[in-house]
């Protein structure tokens, strides 16, 4: 960035009158030190069907059916002519690997100058987004368009981001229904060797499942962050719920990824096997093993040790974990969705060219919408794919 563009930016964040700003006055004024005449950011809504206005009421626009929509799809810049006047660039809202969202920048012409200052902008809004989102319910409330039932309310305060990632390593997650899940919960960290990932599923679909899964889910983070390896991991769930749920089970998949070789070791605790799509062609079987017993009192009062099992993943290898209300969920004249289908839909989407994230977003609808947005029960999915450090 040139001298007098990143004085522009050191003036703007140098001044404490904007430590405490809203986000709104915030885009203004920062919008002004970089030169740019007016700037909008759309907040993606939870299901990632619309982008919502986040400093007003203005209609929203369709993520499938709209520019704004196709540049947070394909996380890349788009340029169209105003309808004031002038023109608006649309940039992705990204922090790291997840997508916030999108800004508008309208200027009476787009020129290397501005489209610079627009993608500064937009980077820094993504960071004054994800660290305030967390404490100001302005962002929650602009991003749902329905009621949160409680169970939900519970668990998406324990959820990390939908997609974390770097250039080697991608893991991102979808779980509906978005406002009355029960006991459906997704995970996944990332440290210099490692990407964690978990999905699980509670018995029931209420508040105790929810405190199921809860309970499960701080757990395996206690475990992994005092750096247990997965056995260990397991066992500190399997503890906690004996200890605080002795009437509540959950099953789950765990997994720790090697990032450097792509060794992949996992726990199956009475879930669905993982999938492996491997050259574009679903390895059905490849990841099948007997699983253990659901993690909690019952597995402890079963006296057997649980298996670890490992597989070598290739370049461009993706892995999902999902539980069975994706394949269990009903499509046309109640047809099971099924693995096979489920399998497809990712090999489509991948042959297309889409982002990981968005193969799960296209995938999530089409489940919904062939039930009338009513699903019968929770259904995850978490997709991971890897790249030797070397590519």
């Amino acid at each position: 960035m040139p001298a007098s563009e990143a004085s522009l930016l050191e003036d703007f964040l140098a001044d404490p009158a904007n430590f405490g700003l809203d986000l709104g006055t915030a885009i203004a004024r920062c919008s002004t030190a970089l030169g740019l005449q007016h700037s909008v950011v759309y907040l993606a809504d939870i299901q990632q069907r619309q982008l919502l206005r986040m400093t007003d009421t203005a209609s929203a626009l369709s993520i499938d059916d709209s520019l704004a929509g196709w540049c947070y799809r394909t996380q890349a810049l788009r340029v169209e002519e105003s309808p004031t006047g002038g023109m608006t660039a649309w940039l992705p809202l990204l922090d790291g690997a997840e997508r916030l969202g999108v800004l508008a920048v309208h200027a009476p012409a787009l020129t290397p100058v501005v489209l610079r200052r627009s993608r500064a902008l937009a980077s820094l809004l993504a960071i004054m987004i994800t660290s305030k989102r967390a404490y100001k319910d302005s962002f929650v409330r602009r991003t749902r368009t329905e009621p949160m039932q409680l169970p939900a309310e519970m668990l998406r305060a324990f959820l990390p981001p939908r997609t974390i990632g770097t250039s080697h390593v991608v893991s991102t997650a979808v779980l509906e229904p978005a406002y009355d899940i029960g006991g459906d919960a997704f995970d996944h960290s990332l440290t210099e060797t490692t990407l964690h990932t978990a999905v699980l599923d509670a018995m029931g679909h209420n508040l105790a499942s929810g405190l199921t899964t809860a309970v499960s889910l701080a757990a395996c983070r206690n475990a992994r962050r005092t750096g247990a390896n997965l056995p260990e991991l397991v066992t500190c769930v399997d503890d906690a719920l004996a200890a605080w749920l002795p009437d509540q089970f959950c099953t789950g998949v765990i997994a720790q990824l090697d990032l450097a070789t792509g060794m992949l070791r996992w726990m199956n605790c009475g879930h669905p096997a993982p999938l492996l799509i491997r050259d574009e062609l679903p390895l059905i079987e490849e990841m099948v093993r007997k699983p253990d017993p659901p993690m909690g009192l019952p597995f402890l009062l079963a006296d057997r040790a649980r298996q670890t099992h490992e597989i070598a993943l290739e370049p461009g290898d993706r892995v999902l974990m999902y539980t069975d209300g994706v394949t269990e969920a009903r499509i046309r004249e109640g047809e099971e969705f099924g693995l096979q289908r489920f399998a497809d839909s990712i090999i489509r989407a991948t042959a297309a060219g889409e982002l990981a994230p968005e193969v799960l977003r296209r995938l999530i609808h089409s489940i919904l919408d062939a039930q009338h947005n009513r699903l019968r029960d929770d259904a995850t999915i978490l997709m991971f794919e890897w790249w030797p450090p070397s590519q």
